[in-house]
């Protein structure tokens, strides 16, 4: 449980000690050597895990052996749900290290010392007794000894270090492959012209793909308040590329469509006769700029009404040309700028892109390693 920092095992906890007032003499009771007695009516050591949280259902065995020398043997099957700081920054190619510790609670090192059945490098390489799970291997099981030194005594404890390993292959084909697809979807976006209506669309489509995977992507990967996995900062990143470069390409269709409305609006009112003939004959570059110059031709006396009239919509229909150049002339400035913009949020897709794959790579040849 990697949101609550759990970690669940399943356990057959095997314990012997010796009580010099439960032997006898074998030979005086028909050879008996060996015996069986409820829990309940012995001493038993009280004997806890450290981490442990809560403790599962478990088959209850309330029977130990007892032989003669005064030996007894307590077996038992044990679900303990433990405390362990999981980290997910490397999922799905994630290594965890759980520690599990006994001690006792209420005898010191003089009066219970713990000690261990079989050697430290049998049992760290021993994966008999692990049963096969489907998304955790087993790679080792440390354990040292040590005595812990507090205000009430010393206290022997010992400490096994569970290190396992998660099986990545189904979250490589679930998750990593689908979202190199999107990735690379995204980045085809970007051959499309800048004014292409169809491009917003396109990034519309991706951008709504992009969040349905990652609504579907929040169920499979762990999250935990300690740490944030790669792929979804990953994710994060390439949807705030993507809503810039989205924005980016509305605004831009927004603002060369209201700088053509008022061009033709004023054009049309040029040729209607409807505003001042100065104003339709200043420089265009004055016009855009606010700033009120001398007209580019002064309005000639006319011997006759007819050829007036004939040279003020020759001079409208002059105006209204150079008008359109400017408004050209804008528009190409405003795609070049596009451009160069786009060729930046390119090249930064292309480097982050690129150290996600690095960074995967290294991740999976660490976790071969």
């Amino acid at each position: 449980d990697t949101q609550n920092q759990k970690l669940k095992t399943s356990i057959w906890y095997r314990e012997v000690w010796d009580d010099e007032f439960l032997s006898w003499n074998s030979s005086m009771f028909d050879e008996i050597r060996e015996i069986s007695l409820p829990l309940s009516a012995i001493w038993a050591p009280d004997i806890i895990i450290n981490e442990y949280v809560d403790i599962e259902r478990s088959p209850d065995l309330p029977y130990v052996y007892v032989n003669s020398s005064g030996t007894i043997k307590h077996s038992k099957p044990i679900q303990v749900v433990s405390a362990c700081n999981l980290e997910t920054y490397a999922f799905p190619f994630d290594v965890q290290n759980c520690s599990l510790t006994f001690s006792s609670i209420l005898y010191t090192v003089e009066d219970v010392d713990l000690a261990f059945l079989r050697s430290t490098e049998d049992i760290t390489h021993d994966q008999k007794a692990f049963l096969n799970d489907s998304e955790w291997e087993l790679l080792s099981v440390s354990s040292t000894y040590s005595i812990l030194q507090n205000s009430a005594g010393d206290f022997a404890q010992i400490q096994f270090n569970v290190v396992i390993r998660r099986h990545p292959l189904v979250y490589v084909v679930s998750l990593l492959i689908p979202s190199i697809f999107l990735m690379l979807v995204d980045l085809g976006s970007f051959y499309l012209p800048p004014t292409c209506q169809a491009r917003i669309l396109f990034k519309t489509s991706v951008l709504v793909g992009y969040t349905v995977f990652r609504v579907n992507m929040s169920d499979e990967v762990p999250r935990s308040a300690g740490s944030t996995p790669l792929i979804g900062v990953f994710f994060t990143v390439c949807m705030a590329f993507l809503v810039l470069s989205l924005s980016k390409s509305i605004l831009l269709v927004k603002f060369l469509y209201d700088e053509r409305c008022s061009q033709q609006e004023q054009t049309l009112l040029c040729l209607r006769g409807d505003m001042d003939t100065n104003q339709c004959q200043m420089d265009p570059g004055a016009q855009l700029a606010g700033v009120t110059e001398s007209p580019v031709c002064q309005e000639d006396q006319a011997p006759s009404g007819t050829l007036k009239e004939v040279w003020s919509q020759l001079r409208s229909i002059s105006s209204y040309f150079q008008t359109q150049d400017q408004v050209d002339r804008q528009e190409l400035g405003w795609l070049a700028l596009l451009e160069r913009f786009d060729r930046l949020l390119f090249q930064s897709y292309l480097i982050v892109l690129g150290l996600y794959a690095v960074t995967l790579c290294s991740l999976w040849v660490s976790w071969s390693g």
